[in-house]
């Protein structure tokens, strides 16, 4: 492809959840789990209930219970969060899955010189476990969840420190999710957007603002080439 060039030393960061991986089995799978401990019917693994995910495990357990008619007050949330982290990290890479085309993508993004970071809503100590179970680990230069950041998406300060860790430089960066979150911390930190289409929000991704929207990995690396050529500088000619 021409203009890989371009992407090296540029730094290239990836929500998890929607964008890297398909967790929702996993992540709703534990849900229900709860929700069966308090004696309530599970929610279906639709679009509903895909949407819960991408703003951490509270708001997705806070989401999953309103679905049932279940308000919790912060005593029962902090307990209800304990019992969800103890059940997710002994299954959280059962079922979840790269989305066709990552390794390949990330792969050749690699292999051109880009640096490339996690930036996600979900624990560190949850994600790293993660990626090592997909064999994915091994691309990233800095995994960096709300735990590692000074605020957690949209805040635009958990990208930069993404890319800060990852050695890069915001002005070269892209950011690559599919939610509002996504969109609002690259937009916040200065920082080129791709949205994916097929990831968990409850805003469709095309109404999200993206710089470009993509339907799968195939058009990934294009994408980001487009971004970074039309942010580099140009070429003095001396």
């Amino acid at each position: 492809m021409a203009g890989l060039e371009v992407l090296d030393g540029a730094t290239i960061v990836f929500d998890l959840d929607g964008t890297l991986v398909d967790s929702a089995p996993d992540l709703i799978g534990t849900l229900n789990v709860l929700l069966a401990q308090e004696g309530i019917a599970p929610v279906p693994l639709d679009d509903t209930a895909r949407s819960f995910i991408g703003q951490g495990a509270r708001k997705m357990i806070e989401r999953g219970f309103a679905a049932q008619g279940r308000s919790l007050a912060p005593p029962q949330m902090d307990a209800l969060f304990d019992r969800f982290l103890t059940h997710y990290q002994a299954h959280s890479a059962d079922l979840t899955r790269p989305f066709p085309g990552v390794v390949e993508a990330l792969t050749t993004l690699k292999a051109a010189g880009a640096r490339l970071a996690v930036c996600t809503n979900k624990l560190t100590r949850l994600t790293t476990p993660i990626l090592d179970a997909l064999e994915l680990s091994r691309f990233f230069d800095a995994v960096v969840g709300p735990d590692m950041a000074p605020a957690p998406k949209p805040d635009g300060r958990h990208v930069a420190m993404a890319v800060e860790l990852a050695g890069g430089e915001i002005g070269r960066s892209v950011m690559v999710g599919d939610s509002a979150a996504d969109a609002g911390s690259a937009r916040a930190a200065g920082a080129a957007l791709i949205l994916v289409d097929f990831g968990y929000t409850d805003i469709p991704a095309r109404e999200l603002g993206a710089d470009i929207l993509i339907g799968d990995y195939g058009a990934l690396v294009e994408s980001c080439v487009t971004l970074l050529t039309a942010c580099s500088p140009p070429a003095s000619g001396l």
